[in-house]
């Protein structure tokens, strides 16, 4: 069941993003972060854009979002939008759910663009993301530098409107 992010979900959001932070290169964050920063997160971005999570017999395992993509006002209605599955139910179909979702909601919300940037390689996000209409439209070369290497970004946007 997909539902919105509450407080109460801090605490499988941290594990689920802190295997990412500490082995993939899905996030440049680097440093593990506290269920308090997730806390945080979520109350700043969830009154604007959407936050859900995916929850099945009260277990989290999967959480999405969409948060403002530039400071300036003219951006206002483009966000960049991320997917993250807990470690070991990938490939059960809990990221198609919360993509779906996350689109329905932002245009809900009245966005026009979304943003994925996605950190190269990462074949399974492009292949998600084209699946439901994102065009690349940017590929940046050694952006970030995480596990001793360089590492390339690209966008994916979507045209809701």
């Amino acid at each position: 069941m997909i539902r919105e992010v509450n407080i109460n979900d801090a605490k499988a959001i941290v594990k689920i993003y802190n295997h990412y932070i500490k082995s993939s290169i899905a996030t440049f964050e680097e440093e593990v972060i506290s269920e308090e920063e997730i806390k945080n997160r979520i109350t700043k971005v969830s009154k604007d854009y959407p936050r859900i999570v995916y929850e099945e017999n009260g277990i989290v395992s999967g959480y999405a979002y969409a948060t403002r993509w530039k400071d300036r006002n003219a951006y206002r209605f483009t966000a960049e939008i991320a997917v993250y599955v807990e470690n070991g139910n990938e490939g059960k179909g809990i990221g198609t759910e919360l993509l779906k979702n996350l689109i329905e909601l932002s245009n809900k919300k009245g966005l026009n663009k979304l943003m994925a940037g996605i950190a190269i390689p990462n074949e399974a996000s492009i292949a998600l993301h084209e699946r439901f209409g994102f065009e690349k439209c940017a590929h940046f070369k050694q952006s970030g530098y995480k596990f001793g290497k360089w590492i390339d970004v690209g966008y994916w946007e979507k045209i809701l409107v």
